[in-house]
């Protein structure tokens, strides 16, 4: 599956491909690496690329920018987009964006493994709204501000793909 990575303030391309359980094949702007992911607590990955061992600590970025890395002490923003994505989050910024509802997206491909609200229920800024799990490590998807729940289409061990809008705030 292809993508494209915002690391900070850079545009990556990647391609993922899972070879078997935990095994991945990554290619990063041209670059093949073969990484070995491993869960070793719900927010904390440890991935074995080439032979080094890193332990990483993530959670979602307050403002709802993908996540927020911490490696070896070092804290790194990353988003993941798919193609589509990334072309209407093109579109909004030559737009001047888009003021009204905000969309709650899959952050990148995964399994949504709980439902934190209910369709119609009011919510604070930060609240959590729905846990997806994606490579192993379960990411919670907060509210970028207060509002209303509305159009909540995630369902309870339902496979999502990156940009899928899991509910709205308005």
């Amino acid at each position: 599956m292809n993508y494209v990575a915002l690391v900070g303030e850079q545009k990556r391309q990647v391609e993922l491909t899972e070879l078997e359980d935990g095994k991945f094949r990554v290619v990063i702007d041209g670059r093949e690496l073969f990484v070995d992911a491993r869960a070793v607590a719900d927010t904390t990955l440890s991935l074995m690329i080439d032979g080094q061992v890193y332990n990483i600590e993530s959670e979602l970025d307050p403002a709802g920018h993908g996540e927020n890395f911490s490696i070896r002490g070092e804290v790194v923003n990353v988003e993941v987009l798919d193609l589509r994505s990334m072309q209407l989050r093109q579109a909004k910024t030559l737009t001047g964006g888009v003021d009204g509802p905000a969309e709650i997206a899959a952050p990148m491909p995964g399994k949504i493994v709980a439902i934190l609200v209910e369709e119609g229920q009011q919510v604070e800024e930060g609240q959590g709204l729905v846990v997806v799990e994606a490579m192993k490590m379960e990411n919670e998807l907060k509210s970028p501000r207060a509002g209303v729940v509305k159009n909540l289409t995630a369902q309870k061990d339902a496979t999502v793909e990156s940009g899928l809008v899991l509910c709205v705030i308005e």
